[in-house]
């Protein structure tokens, strides 16, 4: 089988590129294909709409930010105290990525069907890595234990409100790392025995 002249990457980096120059709403798959350097058939024949590219590129933007992350609070000795730190680190580099800022700045009714109607799939990454701390807490005794399903959940909506809401409160003058120094309070003493 011949390899792909166009790469997935070099498609998603084309639609990273649309969305941060104009947004999700603004980005089309014609303005996709160029920039990608492909025929619109070609890229219609891999992606059956702007939606599914979307939810790739914040799949692999998702992905990014939790590798950034990744080895932040390794040394630390429980893996609550790791999940916290991890967990802290991931929120501030949302934040701090340009994609994500241009989807709540143009586009954050996009993000509204994740809030109240459906769990996604980057969600459900997120879940899973609560899960796997859990785990780890529960093995040396560092988070209490309970329904682990019902705690990776409220983790997540935890989380969620912070990722999503955050800029809001700031705006009103409450300074971040304050926020971010709650944000690890809450987490940790949530997860404490």
């Amino acid at each position: 089988m011949a390899p792909l002249r166009h790469t997935t990457d070099d498609v998603l980096d084309a639609v990273r590129a649309s969305v941060l120059a104009v947004g999700v709403r603004r980005t089309t798959l014609t303005d996709v294909a160029r920039r990608a350097g492909m025929s619109r058939m070609t890229l219609y024949r891999r992606y059956p709409d702007l939606a599914a590219l979307v939810a790739d590129l914040m799949t692999r933007e998702f992905a990014a930010v939790l590798s950034g992350v990744h080895d932040l609070g390794a040394g630390l000795p429980t893996a609550r105290e790791r999940a916290v730190a991890h967990t802290v680190a991931a929120v501030r580099a949302l934040h701090a990525n340009p994609l994500f800022a241009k989807v709540l700045d143009v586009d954050p009714e996009l993000l509204l069907p994740y809030v109240i109607d459906r769990v996604g799939h980057t969600q459900h990454v997120a879940v899973a890595q609560f899960g796997e701390w859990l785990d780890a807490g529960f093995a040396d005794g560092s988070i209490r234990r309970g329904d682990r399903q019902a705690m990776a959940y409220a983790l997540l909506l935890t989380v969620q409100s912070y990722v999503w809401s955050m800029r809001a409160v700031v705006d009103e003058g409450v300074a971040e790392d304050a926020l971010y120094d709650e944000l690890w309070h809450i987490l940790d003493r949530s997860l404490a025995p």
